[in-house]
């Protein structure tokens, strides 16, 4: 169900074979932090690119979205919480783990959306994925974004930073440029929220066009007599149907 990753060379050498672009002419990189069930503009950013690396050789950021979101309970918006053992800012997110008591966070999603039209099919997504036997928090997360992908029948190329072989002295723009040039990427896609922090023209500079996501406006029915946005995906697959899903995949723009 996922695209061939075939092999991505420690240090890229040229003469080496790297991430196979199935012939297409440019090669769309993005990477991101690993995050337990985002919103669905993280899955925006996977379905834009050819390759999503998961950022898990970066500092775990404390009280983050690392390990929680927000779903919609009887009594509205509420957030849910899966614990990080030995949590600390001065670990790397790849040093980290899920705890495997996860019967609360469980029993949250399923009194929240048992009565949901799309429960039977996704609830067993998501305890298949927090009760997966590698408790990283990438493994986790990974997990969970190639079984949504699967249930949705689309084709994504996944793969972890801490896998790689790279500079990590670089500063964090330099790191992703280079790599985009171990992958063989002419554009790198990033979130919204980069806007500050990274220029085109730095990226230009190394033969790289530099994009970022927009979502667009989306709604979806949800049980309450207002939309509340940005909620976990969570909320999104239990309401509605994988081409509903896919349709709003599709909503944002890049620029």
């Amino acid at each position: 169900m996922f695209a061939d990753f075939r092999a991505i060379i420690p240090g890229g050498s040229e003469e080496n074979s790297q991430f196979d672009k199935g012939g297409a002419e440019s090669m769309k990189l993005a990477v991101m932090q690993p995050y337990l069930f985002p919103y669905i503009g993280y899955f925006q950013l996977i379905y834009a690119a050819d390759l999503f690396l998961i950022y898990d050789d970066v500092s775990f950021i404390k009280q983050g979205y690392i390990n929680r979101n927000r779903v919609l309970s009887q009594n509205g918006a509420s957030r849910f919480t899966v614990p990080v053992l030995g949590a600390s800012s001065n670990k790397l997110i790849s040093e980290l783990a899920f705890s495997s008591d996860v019967s609360k966070f469980l029993k949250t999603i399923e009194q929240s959306y048992s009565k949901k039209p799309y429960f039977e099919s996704v609830f067993p997504i998501v305890r298949e994925t927090i009760e997966n036997e590698d408790r990283s928090i990438a493994a986790v997360c990974k997990k969970s974004y190639e079984m949504i992908f699967s249930y949705l029948d689309i084709e994504k190329a996944l793969k972890k930073t801490s896998e790689i072989n790279y500079d990590r002295s670089f500063n964090a723009r330099d790191r992703l440029i280079e790599l985009c040039n171990i992958v063989g990427a002419d554009q790198y896609i990033n979130a919204p929220g980069g806007r500050e922090l990274y220029k085109k023209q730095d990226f230009a500079k190394a033969g790289i066009d530099l994009k970022f996501v927009n979502t667009l406006a989306l709604e979806y029915c949800q049980s309450g007599e207002k939309f509340i946005p940005n909620l976990s995906i969570i909320d999104v697959l239990m309401n509605c149907c994988p081409v509903e899903v896919k349709s709003l995949l599709g909503r944002f723009e890049l620029d």
